[in-house]
């Protein structure tokens, strides 16, 4: 064999396949991006990314209809705004890849009740939401795994507050194969090496959240007058001094973490550097970095949600492309359980 033809023969290298996804609910925040939109975009250099708006998740509250269709194109846009390239990663609706809830039903049947009620995440929802405490909430995991095994997932970004959920995903995955073979890939939990934990900013014990009030989170799409506003009535301490403490001095850590996590250099550099300036200069120094890290953002989503066609374009093409991986996972699951075989339609 020449070296043309044994240079054809072989094959590109198989890149891990990630997975993840963000309900297209609430307001996306200052911590949703730098704990995850920003790492999203780093990853698509070493790994096939598939990025879902998970739109069926977010139906276990009661939503707007035309609110949650807008939410889509909106949290599509700022996937793009942020970096997350559609010709690279995959961006595209929950809802539009019929595959993801045909395969929980499945997993249902092979997840045990205890196991879903040990589930923080449904007490903690149950408790906010008591007049709607359904089965979609309490089954919400096994849509989480099926979104997951769908795609051979190899590895997935998660918090403290969805460890739980892989945990159960791995156990659901690992009960599978245990009885049909190696069907399922079992994903494993990526954690990126650096990246800071971005707190509210008025009760900066808690992670910020976009359940929240909005005074304590700064929203991604906040205009600069905005971030200034919440940043100057963002919680302190009545010590004066500057310093990373986050036991003693959860406020200004927070606001020293969101410096640092958008460039504005090393804690220890910022505390030194601050040092007898004051609590308003060290809000000053926040809210700069926050602009300009969230500027560009802003500039290229009002640019896409003009653009309506486009962004709709993108997440049909790219539901098109996950449907095709999505639907060879589940037509082995389907074969492995016994479900009718299904003749090519004419």
């Amino acid at each position: 064999m020449d070296q043309e033809n044994t240079q054809a023969a072989v094959k590109p290298e198989k890149k891990p396949i990630i997975f993840s996804g963000i309900q297209p609910s609430g307001t996306l925040t200052l911590g949703n991006y730098i704990g995850a939109l920003r790492n999203w975009v780093t990853l698509q250099d070493q790994y096939d990314c598939i990025y879902c708006i998970v739109d069926e998740h977010a139906i276990t509250v009661r939503q707007n209809p035309a609110e949650l269709r807008r939410r889509c194109l909106e949290l599509a846009a700022i996937y793009i705004a942020s970096g997350i390239d559609p010709a690279r990663s995959l961006i595209y609706c929950q809802s539009h890849v019929s595959a993801h809830a045909e395969l929980a039903w499945i997993l249902n049947c092979f997840t045990y009740m205890g196991e879903l009620s040990r589930m923080t995440q449904f007490k903690a929802k149950s408790a906010a939401h008591a007049d709607n405490i359904n089965a979609g909430l309490f089954t919400y995991p096994v849509l989480m795994a099926a979104d997951i095994l769908l795609y051979q997932t190899n590895l997935v970004p998660v918090g403290v507050d969805q460890k739980q959920h892989l945990e159960i995903c791995r156990d659901i995955a690992m009960r599978f194969n245990g009885v049909y073979g190696d069907v399922f890939t079992i994903p494993e939990g990526y954690i990126p090496k650096t990246g800071a934990k971005i707190m509210s900013l008025q009760e900066p014990q808690k992670k910020m959240s976009k359940s929240d009030p909005e005074e304590t989170y700064i929203a991604i799409l906040d205009e600069p007058d905005a971030i200034r506003r919440k940043i100057k009535r963002a919680v302190t301490d009545s010590d004066g001094e500057i310093r990373f403490d986050p036991e003693n001095k959860p406020g200004v850590s927070n606001l020293l973490s969101i410096i640092s996590a958008l460039g504005g250099g090393e804690i220890n550099a910022v505390c030194a550097e601050l040092q007898g300036q004051g609590y308003g200069k060290l809000k000053e120094r926040a809210t700069d970095c926050v602009i300009a890290a969230l500027d560009p953002l802003h500039a290229e989503f009002k640019r896409l949600i003009a653009d309506k066609g486009y962004l709709q374009g993108v997440i049909d093409e790219n539901a098109e492309k996950a449907a095709y991986l999505a639907n060879k996972t589940l037509r082995k699951v389907q074969k492995k359980v016994g479900f009718a075989a299904r003749g090519e339609r004419k």
